[in-house]
Order: structure tokens, then sequence, then C-alpha cells
């Protein structure tokens, strides 16, 4: 039996992770949760974990597993990593432009970007002979490529150096979107965006790195975080 404050926990956790593909941080629970502290957040994590609803990761930036939902939930098969509805691709990969495919169209190749250099944007790094595999299920529609992670600035967002991470192409995104980022048209970065009037802050998912704050001008979304594939 959970308490109210357990439930509304699991199922924000639930809902980030459908919409993310990473569980939220812990300032995130805090708000939506309306407490006045992460103490609060831990204990509730605890409870839920004592209960078997929720797993913590070892060795991993708050990293939670969802073992099941309440028995009045309808369970929903958690996305591999983000927030989309998966599907298989035929052979010709119709609605994945720039997927090429292989074999009976369950693998595409995407657009493959090595670590991203400070001073090159992504549109600079043409790069057609180098490509990266990803399962056709792992996509929605619209255009997609892989790209490397360099560095640990969003290691609390469950997202580590040297990771893969699935980005769909576009030039907008909501608050709250780890999104590819475009700064000054030569710095590329890979940040949590959110408006502030008319301001545009890029922050990381790491307590040793500072939110950077920029004028609408100055920064381009290239892309929005759909998935991550990570090497063991």
């Amino acid at each position: 039996m959970l308490t109210r404050k357990q439930h509304e926990l699991l199922m924000y956790i639930h809902e980030c992770m459908q919409d993310m593909g990473v569980p939220p941080s812990y300032d995130e629970m805090k708000d939506a949760l309306d407490l006045k502290s992460k103490s609060g957040i831990h204990r509730l994590i605890t409870g839920l974990e004592e209960r078997g609803f929720i797993k913590r990761l070892p060795h991993r930036a708050r990293a939670l597993e969802i073992l099941r939902l309440p028995e009045n939930v309808e369970p929903r098969a958690l996305p591999s990593r983000g927030g989309f509805a998966p599907r298989v691709v035929g052979n010709d990969t119709g609605g994945i432009p720039g997927a090429r495919p292989l074999g009976q169209g369950e693998i595409v190749q995407l657009p493959f970007y090595n670590r991203i250099a400070a001073g090159q944007p992504i549109a600079a790094v043409p790069d057609e002979t180098n490509h990266f595999d990803v399962p056709a299920a792992m996509l929605g529609g619209g255009d997609h490529y892989a790209l490397e992670v360099e560095g640990d600035s969003m290691i609390e967002a469950g997202i580590l150096d040297g990771d893969v991470v699935l980005v769909e192409r576009c030039e907008t995104a909501e608050n709250g979107t780890v999104v590819v980022a475009l700064v000054d048209e030569e710095e590329v970065t890979l940040k949590r965006l959110r408006r502030k009037g008319d301001s545009i802050a890029l922050e990381p998912a790491n307590k040793e790195y500072e939110t950077r704050i920029f004028g609408p001008d100055r920064v381009k979304v290239q892309g929005k975080l759909v998935g991550l594939i990570r090497r063991y």
C-alpha cells in the first residue's frame, strides 16, 4: 500500500521516463511534488524501493529503474530510451529520412558524428561514410542522427561519457527537453533547454557545472534527444 506522495512520485517518474527516457532529477521531483527539500524525495524513494516498486542502480548518478506499477494502474512498457512510440520500418525506411536499410529493415544506419569538437557545428561535419547501426523500432518519424557524448556534464540525467545519443533534427523544443544546441555559431553542446523570459538557459545535469544563460539570438537548437545506446 503506497502513501499518496509515494504514488504521486512513482507516477511522475514513470511519466518522465515515458517522455524523456531518463528519470527526473531530484530537484525536478521536489518541485513536482511541491516539497521544500530533497530529503523528502530521498525518503519517498527509499519507501518505494523497500516496497519493490523501484530499484536504484549502483554506480550511476540518480539512476532509477521502475520494477512495477500499482495494481490500479494499467502497465505500459517503457520505451528503451526516449519518448516515442516504437515502430518497425520496412526496407525503404520511408519514415526515417537519412537512414539506410540493412537486411530486412530491422536495423537502419544513421549518420554518426564522433565526439563533438568545440568550434564545429554538426552541419559543418558532414561524414556520409560514418554511420551507426540502430534498431528501427527505436526511432519515430523525422530525420535522425547519432552522436557520441563527450564529458560528464549530463551524468545526473543518466547520460554518460561515451554514450551514443539518438537525436531527432529540429529547430525548436519544449522547456526541459535535452537538446543539441549550437551556441554563437561555433560551439555545440548537449544540455537541457530552459526559456526564461527573453533568455535561454542551457542546464547541465551535474552539480559541478554551472547553467549558462544566453540571449535568444545566440542559441540554435539542432535536435532533441530521443534515445540513448550504451556499450558495456
